[in-house]
């Protein structure tokens, strides 16, 4: 059974209760939520409409200045009061309101672009994908009670540990330094966002 075929039973029993609906998905980085996410709202078109946590990653030069720049990804680097924010605004956006702005996160320059995307008011489910939602530290307690639901996408290590080596790998880094960043780095944010599974509504097994 594939990802997709799991995850959009959910999306059309929400669908099929009417109104502005949240859905959360949720995953340790690499297990490829944003490409489900997306597939997702390609198969549900004017449907629904995919919302990465990404874009409220804090810009590279406040992170240096903070002194968390080696640890960008970890729950303290995103603006997570911004992003609940974000979810209170779309909670109550009704078909008629004007479209409301939302950041992306844009890999090739490594930075959060604001304004990025427009989340339609007549667009019912949003699938907002990210590490964070059922953390519960560091403000993300506040993200779960937004959403409708929250799905967890798992995917082994096998096949997740080098994706991420080959995503870093594809931004530049050597894979000597894209390994190493993984084992310091996206790993230690793997834990934690594992650690918050057994909070979720199901378990999507990844393909």
């Amino acid at each position: 059974m594939t990802a997709m075929s799991q995850v959009l039973p959910r999306v059309d029993a929400l669908l099929s209760r009417g109104g502005r609906r949240l859905l959360g998905l949720a995953a340790p980085p690499g297990a490829g939520k944003s490409t489900l996410a997306a597939a997702v709202a390609a198969a549900r078109p004017g449907q629904v409409q995919a919302l990465p946590m990404d874009g409220f990653h804090l810009a590279q030069a406040e992170l240096q200045r903070l002194g968390r720049a080696e640890r960008k990804g970890a729950p303290d680097t995103f603006d997570v009061a911004g992003f609940v924010a974000l979810l209170q605004r779309l909670r109550v956006q009704r078909p008629g309101d004007g479209p409301v702005w939302a950041p992306a996160f844009r890999r090739e320059i490594e930075e959060p672009v604001a304004g990025a995307i427009a989340v339609e008011a007549a667009t019912p489910l949003l699938l907002v994908e990210g590490n964070y939602l059922l953390h519960e530290r560091n403000g993300w307690a506040a993200v779960a009670p937004l959403l409708d639901e929250c799905g967890y996408l798992h995917v082994d290590d096998a096949l997740r540990v080098p994706r991420l080596v080959a995503r870093h790998v594809a931004q530049g880094r050597s894979p000597e330094a894209a390994l190493a960043w993984v084992m310091r780095s996206d790993e230690a944010n793997a834990a934690l966002v594992q650690a918050a599974r057994p909070r979720a509504h199901w378990v999507v097994e990844g393909d």
